[in-house]
């Protein structure tokens, strides 16, 4: 199992790796600072497993997750972070994670995840299906967009075209018009008017500032 560390904290990334390599089967193939190095890394081949922190600089771990899962189907993506939050699973599970465990666990269930991830299951730190079974309020159908289709969305609804929105997020017309697919789909919206009441009612729009397009 080939596994590239992806943490900003150096002596976090040092302790993994050496928590990694006592097992036999396992081999730390490299060590990133942000999703952006993790993605490139990983493009270069010969990654089974992506051990990837949420809160990192640059696009963060929940951007970094949903694209290393739409390049690499078959990529396992292990989340590792402080935070248990309901709301926090399951973003990371809907980015594309196939598990997610705190960074608090013991050392046995570090290498359980990983073991369980790289037989293609999924993993959850069992301190949080507590958590996810009990109720946080009401989910709207926001709430099951992936991280970048939420963005889209939210550019969609600020008058965007998909081509200004492709500039925007660096990627290409036809990736932009393939999440408006999937968010109309999603979202069961036939036209930019129901897009936009979705995102009102999710609240996407509340942190603009005067000088944005209606």
């Amino acid at each position: 199992m080939r596994i590239l560390v992806t943490d900003d904290h150096a002596v976090l990334r040092s302790g993994l790796t050496l928590l990694l390599e006592r097992e036999a089967d396992f081999q730390v193939v490299g060590e990133a600072t942000t999703a952006e190095e993790a993605i490139e890394r990983t493009e270069q081949g010969g990654v089974d497993l992506v051990l990837l922190d949420i809160e990192m600089p640059g696009m963060g771990g929940l951007e970094g997750a949903e694209q290393l899962r739409a390049r690499h189907p078959r990529l396992g993506i292990l989340v590792l972070s402080m935070h248990g939050e309901a709301d926090d699973v399951r973003r990371a599970f809907a980015a594309g994670a196939s598990g997610y465990v705190l960074k608090t666990a013991a050392d046995e269930q570090l290498v359980q995840a990983v073991r369980a991830v790289a037989a293609g299951e999924r993993y959850l730190h069992p301190a949080l299906g507590a958590v996810l079974a009990q109720p946080d309020g009401p989910r709207g159908p926001v709430d099951d967009l992936s991280p970048r289709e939420r963005e889209v969305l939210r550019l969609l609804a600020l008058g965007y075209t998909n081509q200004e929105i492709a500039e925007m997020l660096v990627v290409s017309v036809r990736t932009v018009e393939s999440h408006r697919a999937h968010v109309m789909t999603k979202l069961r919206a036939g036209s930019r008017a129901a897009m936009v009441r979705h995102a009102l009612a999710a609240g996407l729009l509340d942190d603009e500032r005067e000088g944005t397009r209606p």
